[in-house]
Parts: C-alpha cells; structure tokens; sequence
C-alpha cells in the first residue's frame, strides 16, 4: 500500500529536480519550486496519504513556529551586524 505512494513521491521529486538541472542555465535561485495548481494537488494529496487528516494540523503547527523561530534568528543576526557596523 505504502509502495505506491513511496513511488509517487520519488517520481515526483525525480520530475522536478530533472527540469532543474536540465534547464539551471534560464533559472534563478528559486525558481524551480514554480510550482503548478496540479503539482500543488498532488503534493498536498501525497501529503495527506502518508501523514492522515489528524495529524497535519500539528505538522503545520510545528511548520509555522518553525518558520517564525527562524525569522527571529535571522533578525537577531541581522541586529548583531547592525550594532557592529555601529560601535566601529
């Protein structure tokens, strides 16, 4: 049962890192994560197979605070550099 979302998935991640590498010279930094309505459904669909309904909502939780605990680590960075460009 879990083989053929396995296969899905590898099929999935092959597709788009093949389009990478295969057109990297027209691509900038992040453009290989465009990603279509249709890839968008089948991502969130393999999602929902592999974790179930229940427990996404923590996933996404984590995910978020994730996210946030990064932004506050690079603004407290960024702060750092400011007050050393300052005090020389």
């Amino acid at each position: 049962n879990r083989d053929w979302k396995s296969y899905l998935l590898c099929k999935l991640v092959k597709e788009k890192l093949n389009n990478y590498f295969y057109n990297r010279r027209r691509m900038n930094t992040l453009s290989f994560l465009n990603l279509g309505a249709g890839e968008i459904i089948i991502l969130a669909l393999v999602v929902l197979l592999l974790f179930g309904g229940k427990k996404i909502p923590e996933l996404m939780k984590g995910l978020g605070k994730g996210i946030k605990n990064f932004k506050e680590g690079v603004k407290g960075i960024e702060d750092d550099i400011k007050d050393n460009n300052k005090k020389d």
